[in-house]
């Protein structure tokens, strides 16, 4: 049988001399006010929230979050489905060139002037929706970071409402 290593306990400050009180200062009770039970003392009577309010913001955020979700993957829908209508839309446009080429005959100069017109409109038909699918996305991310930044504002709007808040007297 293979022979099992004892291991050393770090937290023992027998085994790590930075847990002993007489190497570190942080965990001398007389140097550290954070360890003696003057702390209560420099919180000055500070009254914590409730767990009902902490819990009623956590489920603020949880909304609020789910909301921007929400906006997102509806405008990304949306994106995705203006994407598939130019898709088509380009396809259906570049049978008709193909149709019209074929029913052209065999005059190439004709044909290419008509080539060229067909390649300027779509050059400018393409920035078009570039333009169309960018302003969609930057939309959509806007109303998203509105509904997180209005949660914010009333997240600051909290906080400082319960720090205005007076201590109750005991």
């Amino acid at each position: 049988m293979a022979q099992q290593k004892s291991q050393t306990n770090f937290f023992d400050p027998k085994n790590n001399p930075f847990l002993d009180p007489k190497n570190n200062p942080f965990l001398d009770p007389s140097k550290n006010p954070f360890l003696t039970a003057e702390v209560g003392k420099l919180f000055g009577g500070y009254q914590g929230p409730e767990m009902k309010d902490l819990m009623d913001s956590q489920r603020k955020n949880f909304e609020a979050l789910a909301a921007a979700n929400k906006t997102a993957v509806e405008g990304f829908q949306a994106v995705f489905t203006r994407q598939g209508e130019i898709l088509k839309q380009v396809m259906d446009e570049a049978n008709a060139m193909l149709q019209s080429m074929n029913a052209s005959g065999g005059k190439p100069d004709a044909a290419a002037a008509q080539n060229i017109d067909h390649v300027k409109d779509a050059l400018e038909q393409s920035v078009s929706n570039m333009r169309e699918l960018s302003e969609m996305v930057s939309k959509s991310q806007q109303e998203a970071f509105d509904i997180l930044n209005g949660r914010m504002t009333e997240i600051l709007e909290e906080l400082k409402d319960a720090v205005d808040q007076p201590a109750p007297k005991k």
